[in-house]
């Protein structure tokens, strides 16, 4: 038989592993998270080749539906925001460009699926 002392390092442990993360992808992609703004906030808009943005917002859109789609809510962006507006407007109008939509096919778009 199991101590109450054992069951609540068990448990500690359980909470503790169930906070970290657990993927080697969710801490490299936190680390080069941080390193970005860090060198943004020094000045360096180019830390990044445009194929490289270009893979990243790729995954992030593909990750961030992905998990919307299996039944996740939460927010693309980590309160508070670290993004400011013009960032957004600029980013969403690109994507939209990207994919050759229309702001009217977004509009309609979460009319009908109200996301």
């Amino acid at each position: 038989m199991s101590s109450p002392r054992a069951a609540r390092m068990r448990a500690t442990r359980h909470i503790k592993a169930a906070q970290a993360p657990t993927t080697t992808p969710s801490i490299t992609a936190m680390r080069l998270a941080a390193t970005v703004d860090r060198e943004l906030a020094e000045g360096r808009p180019d830390v990044l080749t445009p194929k490289a943005v270009q893979a990243l917002m790729a995954a992030a859109c593909n990750a961030y539906a992905a998990q919307i789609e299996a039944g996740g809510n939460y927010p693309p962006l980590i309160p508070p925001r670290r993004v400011n507006d013009s960032a957004v407007m600029l980013t969403v109008s690109a994507l939209l460009r990207a994919a050759n939509l229309e702001v009217f096919e977004l509009a309609m778009w979460q009319s009908w699926t109200g996301r």
